[in-house]
């Protein structure tokens, strides 16, 4: 996928968004479960506002996230002790 089909489909590169993810606090803690409901809850916001494009980017970007944890590229959820 070129640099340009993701800018469409995603709205951002997504190398460059998987690396900034894996850098917060909240993936190296939790795992990008909350990340992708994060996400969700933007999306609900932007289609509630009428930023429909916005939201199906959102969603997109939630998406590849889910898939890569489900790949296991990516830590879903770390339990808490």
């Amino acid at each position: 996928m070129t640099k340009s089909d993701q800018l469409e489909m995603f709205g951002a590169d997504m190398e460059l968004f998987v690396a900034h993810i894996k850098n917060t606090s909240t993936y190296q803690f939790d795992g990008v479960a909350g990340i992708i409901a994060g996400m969700m809850s933007d999306a609900q916001e932007e289609m509630a506002n009428g930023y429909k494009y916005n939201a199906r980017k959102t969603l997109n970007r939630a998406k590849h996230l889910l898939f890569m944890a489900m790949d296991n590229e990516l830590v879903l959820h770390k339990p808490r002790n």
